[in-house]
């Protein structure tokens, strides 16, 4: 299989919850292990990347309208179709961080399970869909390599990425930062890259560890589920990821033919994962990281700071007993 540390942990894990098994999310060391993706994300981010920003600018304008276009089609197939209250389908239908969306939702009133499943369903379809759309549909390869081995590296250069990912970490916990086992080393780290402290990413041994604890967490997302919750939740899941995926793929299709972007490209940066999930496969790709991050950090900032916004203008959650 291609990436045999994420997806072999992220099968066994699937099977083991659907048929039961006790199996436990990744708790503290998952959030230790995505500090090793926020640094190789932020060590990405060099003064070459951000010299081509603007001419990203094309390319990123469209990521507000894709976010809209979702939305629109999100909702109204929640509501009408599956029947859910307004805070859970309008924080299902935001193609946000898995634990950013069932926080919001939750503090809108919404259904945290029927969340949590819905959007590591969408989660698990992108993640084993995309590389199999990559090779047989691109023909790219994913061999290639994800880090130098640790041996290889200053010992200086890892002591830095160790303190981003640290201070990063705790930092971002600290202010409030959403995401901040990824966003805070990543901000770190791009500080430490585009100031010269930082040349290296990780080694390859770190992202290996990093992609078997991904694997790990998105296979137990569905620990206690039921045949009733796979009926109704996760089949919602995988028709909202079909509608999604199809908007990504026209949308990637433009940014191709405008020459905006290479094939791979295109269709990771529009990819409607999770931001770390989305490096792994740059990564093994060969892909521009880039072009890739940039692109994600743009659709998480923009659902992170407005998908709340816009749900307090329209009312979502305010007829919740005690809500806002």
């Amino acid at each position: 299989m291609p990436l045999p540390f994420l997806f072999g942990p992220l099968v066994a894990c699937l099977l083991a919850a659907l048929a039961g098994v006790p199996v436990a999310g990744t708790g503290r060391l998952g959030k230790v292990t995505r500090t090793i993706l926020g640094v190789a994300i932020g060590a990405s981010i060099t003064p070459e990347v951000m010299d081509r920003v603007p001419q990203m600018a094309a390319s990123l304008a469209l990521v507000p309208l894709f976010l809209a276009l979702i939305a629109l089609i999100g909702v109204p197939f929640f509501r009408r179709v599956y029947g859910l209250d307004l805070p859970t389908a309008w924080y299902a239908a935001m193609p946000g961080g898995l634990q950013e969306m069932v926080l919001f939702g939750q503090e809108a009133g919404g259904n945290v399970r029927v969340l949590s499943l819905i959007h590591a369903t969408r989660l698990l379809v992108i993640v084993v869909a995309a590389p199999l759309i990559m090779t047989q549909g691109f023909g790219a390869n994913l061999d290639s390599p994800v880090g130098d081995p640790a041996a290889t590296l200053p010992p200086h250069e890892m002591a830095i990425m160790a303190f981003a990912a640290i201070a990063g970490w705790k930092g971002g916990e600290r202010i409030g930062l959403f995401g901040a086992p990824i966003l805070g080393p990543m901000i770190l780290a791009a500080a430490l890259s585009l100031s010269g402290v930082l040349h290296y990413r990780p080694p390859a041994e770190a992202i290996l560890m990093a992609q078997f604890f991904i694997g790990v967490g998105l296979g137990a997302g569905y620990v206690g589920v039921t045949l009733a919750e796979v009926r109704r939740d996760v089949v919602a899941g995988l028709l909202f990821t079909a509608m999604v995926a199809s908007l990504a793929a026209l949308f990637a299709e433009i940014v191709i033919l405008l020459g905006l972007a290479p094939q791979v490209d295109a269709f990771l940066a529009f990819a409607p994962a999770g931001q770390a999930e989305m490096a792994v496969l740059a990564i093994v790709a060969g892909a521009d990281l880039g072009y890739v991050v940039v692109h994600h950090l743009t659709r998480i900032f923009l659902i992170i700071t407005g998908a709340p916004i816009l749900a307090r203008l329209i009312g979502v959650g305010r007829s919740r007993p005690g809500g806002p």
